[in-house]
């Protein structure tokens, strides 16, 4: 694929506050995903709310992959998609945490 989206919650950073988990098989997720970064594949990582801590790095690229708010997919009929999490959206996250 050209361009990669990973969308908010890949990284459980709800859970990893409670005990760390982080077993090889994580690492190699990320190993994969990093590779194709480097073989010209776009990867965007949006962060959700469970990888929210990501949100301070912003506009950073880390090993070819760029940490963004939110994305514009184009189609291959032209269509544009707003791609963003729907956290940023949900009452409850924004207003009521405990809850979640």
């Amino acid at each position: 694929c050209e361009t990669l989206y990973l969308v908010g919650d890949i990284i459980d950073g709800w859970q990893l506050k409670r005990s760390w988990y982080w077993p090889q098989a994580h690492n190699d997720v990320v190993q994969k995903l990093l590779r194709k970064a480097r073989k010209g594949t776009r990867v965007i990582f949006i962060p959700g709310n469970h990888d929210e801590f990501a949100r301070k790095y912003l506009a950073h690229n880390f090993g070819g992959v760029d940490v963004m708010e939110e994305a514009v997919h184009v189609t291959a009929d032209g269509k544009r998609l707003w791609i963003t999490h729907g956290d940023l959206y949900d009452g409850v996250i924004q207003c009521a945490r405990w809850m979640t």
